[in-house]
């Protein structure tokens, strides 16, 4: 099967992820910036994540236009990929209502972390397969800035119940990172190779 089904399905499971988040964004009580003040630690949940969101949806967008042919483990790999996803809004709304506190915070890393883990098993699970993973596996590599990100994830887990602010700066630093889409596959799709 080609990936045109995976690819509409996913989309759509990432749009209603993104609207379940702004969904948690209430209306404030006031017609003052003091108003607003409440609201600042779930906006920012809020902003994180839709900046994750989107990046894991950037970078899925990529990979699967490396993928020609969809076997039945691509599409348990994708929907393991969703499911973690899937628990992003539950793990902002309540990093975000507990002012950024250390559980929530490590829970939100730990949700993270789990996307982490299960993007870079769909690319395992692609790269292993002899219709689909042959110019994936060689743009992908040993893909460090994966393994760099499970690290920071790993560690801003731990810093949560030390100081809280390092896991945010961790979080914010991996988020960075991957503004870019990942250039190796991002420049064989262009390229066709």
């Amino acid at each position: 099967m080609n990936t045109t089904r995976l690819e509409a399905f996913s989309d759509g499971v990432i749009a209603i992820l993104i609207t379940i988040m702004v969904l948690e964004l209430k209306v404030p009580e006031g017609t003052t910036l003091e108003a607003l003040q409440p609201q600042l630690p779930v906006f920012l949940a809020y902003l994180l994540s839709f900046i994750y969101v989107g990046i894991f949806w950037n970078n899925h967008h990529h990979l699967f236009h490396m993928v020609e042919q969809v076997s039945g483990g691509i599409l348990w790999g994708n929907l393991n990929l969703l499911f973690w996803l899937s628990l992003i809004p539950f793990a902002t709304g309540w990093m975000g209502e507990n002012h950024f506190a250390a559980l929530p915070t490590a829970v939100y890393g730990c949700v993270l972390l789990a996307c982490a883990i299960a993007y870079r098993i769909l690319v395992v699970v692609i790269c292993r397969d002899p219709d689909a993973g042959s110019r994936l596996a060689r743009a992908v590599g040993g893909d460090l800035k994966g393994k760099i990100s499970i690290v920071g994830y790993l560690i801003g887990i731990g810093a949560a119940f030390i100081q809280q602010w390092i896991s945010d700066i961790l979080y914010i630093g991996v988020a960075a990172m991957w503004l870019i889409p990942d250039r190796r596959i991002s420049r064989n799709v262009v390229e066709g190779k």
